[in-house]
């Protein structure tokens, strides 16, 4: 495995993280949805302090984490299960909507 360098964007400072070459695509995507989260924190004005931003933020997302494994919320393979599902229907009805 090749380790990589990425330069990540939060809270408009820029972090260095070296990481597996196969993981820097969802190491991007989940420094996108942190820095979003931080942003929606900000937005909500409550919090101004950046420390405590960052801590808000992080305890939301530890909370959607521990709702998605306890069952209560979204189930993202079950997700992508049932869109396999439907793409094979609906090729079966394009394949015999050709025939």
């Amino acid at each position: 495995m090749t380790n990589k360098t990425l330069n990540l964007i939060i809270m408009g400072r820029e972090f260095c993280i070296t990481c597996p070459e196969h993981e820097q695509e969802d190491l991007q995507l989940a420094a996108t949805y942190l820095d979003k989260k931080i942003q929606e924190v900000k937005t909500d004005g409550k919090v101004i302090d950046s420390d405590r931003i960052a801590i808000v933020a992080a305890l939301n997302i530890t909370h959607e984490l521990l709702m998605l494994r306890s069952g209560t919320g979204f189930d993202i393979e079950d997700f992508k299960r049932r869109i396999v599902s439907l793409k094979k229907k609906v090729d079966e009805v394009m394949i015999k909507k050709e025939q």
